[in-house]
């Protein structure tokens, strides 16, 4: 589950490229807050910080914005593609109690069985759930099994309140034979001698 991270925002009073360079360049990153029928509020986050936060898919923060808190997703970070610097954050109000809508992770837990291979068909899943209570990835479970086991949507470990946006009998994971094991065991079969 992801606990919100909590942040010191200073509110921006300057605007556009030149002044946003320059935030940065005093390790400062800009930042907008959209949501619930308010104004966009403009803020800069400490670049360090925010860098090791966005590391955690549908990170929360609490903000600090001149004493008065504010709780946010992260919507969407623009990077530099050369730098890899963080040139921008949009951020989403959340309000206590409130369900979002988020993509997260599948992680495998256990393994198929000898010469097969997990065939992940959705790397990430919709979820909806409690916006304080976003878990950081959903879990797949395998135990050994063959060629032509799949795991449903309604299968995928969730922690309890979240509901998958996906329909209960889509295919999410599913055990395929390895096929270079798998030739390789039918031309062995066929140079053996018949009895």
């Amino acid at each position: 589950m992801n606990e919100a991270i909590k942040i010191k925002a200073e509110l921006r009073t300057k605007f556009g490229k030149g002044a946003a360079r320059q935030a940065r360049a005093i390790g400062r990153t800009p930042a907008v807050i959209y949501g619930h029928g308010t104004d966009p509020i403009h803020v800069t986050l400490p670049a360090h910080e925010i860098a090791l936060v966005l590391r955690h898919k549908n990170a929360l923060l609490d903000l600090d914005i001149q004493g008065k808190q504010q709780t946010v997703l992260v919507k969407s970070a623009t990077k530099d593609a050369v730098t890899q610097i963080i040139e921008h954050i949009d951020l989403v109000t959340v309000v206590v109690g409130e369900r979002v809508h988020v993509e997260v992770p599948v992680h495998i837990v256990g393994e198929a069985l000898a010469g097969h291979t997990i065939d992940l068909v959705h790397k990430t899943v919709k979820v909806s759930v409690a916006a304080t209570a976003i878990p950081e990835f959903v879990e797949v479970v395998f135990n050994k099994e063959g060629d032509g086991f799949h795991v449903l949507a309604k299968d995928v470990k969730l922690p309890a309140g979240a509901a998958l946006d996906l329909a209960a009998d889509e295919i999410v994971a599913s055990v395929l034979v390895n096929a270079k094991e798998h030739s390789a065991e039918l031309a062995a079969e066929a140079a053996a001698p018949k009895a």
